[in-house]
């Protein structure tokens, strides 16, 4: 009951795509990569999901119901925290494949860290599940002078608006979306290079629990607005009328960008 995506199938080819299928490479049970319960092949439809680091890939395994088949891209290490999350002690669910390494010349970039922190703003009179980045450290420019923070100017340039107030909906981001699985936060993905499958921007080496609040508003608005702003600008705030604050804050000394996102998930 074994579902290998077609771009699944082309990464990893058709002989080792069949012997899945199959059941020869099979785990039989495994844990789910998306809710972390376990599941079956033989007794439940699963997904084969292949995380594609610089250097290596993984395939892992999750309930149909969870997530569809699919290749996700990530950074070298967040494929090794992923690993680490995935297989725990024993490696169970998991194989290994050989992944696209860095081109001519070129070296695994530099990954920012970025806090993520969820809650529900009031815009236009409506509560709107949103989601609140801040880095914890300034992030240059690539091939600039450390020092510099141009998080802001990044963001703007694949199409982020800057935000002068929350009174309105910020415009929808076209080909990014927020990935929720099993009402836990997986990642944020952006459009992948020359019309191919969506990157991670930013994903949870663990999946991020949401309020049963929030969830609700995801699933019925569809949408989730993703509010980035630089480091020191918000801090990690527990409630939400703090959260609020800090983001009207920020907006009004020009600190902080935006963007609506599709909801890819439940």
């Amino acid at each position: 009951m074994l579902d290998v995506g077609d771009d699944v199938r082309a990464e990893i080819g058709d002989e080792e795509a069949d012997r899945l299928l199959a059941g020869e490479n099979a785990p039989g049970s495994y844990d789910c990569t998306s809710c972390r319960t376990p599941g079956d092949t033989e007794q439940e439809r699963t997904s084969t999901v292949l995380f594609i680091g610089d250097e290596t890939a993984v395939l892992a395994f999750a309930h149909a119901t969870c997530l569809p088949s699919q290749i996700v891209q990530v950074s070298e290490e967040q494929l090794q925290g992923a690993v680490r999350s995935i297989t725990g002690e024993d490696g169970t669910g998991l194989a290994g494949y050989p992944g696209p390494g860095p081109g001519p010349g070129e070296a695994a970039p530099d990954q920012a860290v970025l806090g993520v922190t969820s809650g529900l703003v009031l815009i236009e009179g409506e509560l709107r599940p949103a989601l609140v980045v801040e880095p914890t450290g300034a992030i240059a420019r690539p091939g600039t002078e450390p020092g510099g923070d141009s998080f802001l100017q990044l963001l703007v340039e694949q199409g982020f608006s800057p935000v002068a107030s929350l009174d309105g909906v910020p415009p929808v981001l076209h080909g990014w979306s927020v990935l929720l699985a099993a009402g836990q936060l997986h990642a944020v993905l952006q459009p992948g290079t020359g019309g191919g499958a969506p990157v991670a921007w930013w994903q949870a080496h663990h999946p991020l629990q949401v309020t049963d609040a929030w969830r609700a508003a995801a699933n019925k608005l569809q949408t989730v607005l993703l509010f980035a702003a630089p480091v020191g600008s918000i801090g990690r705030q527990h409630r939400e009328d703090l959260m609020r604050d800090a983001l009207d804050k920020a907006a009004a000394h020009g600190r902080l960008v935006a963007a609506t996102m599709p909801l890819a998930g439940t």
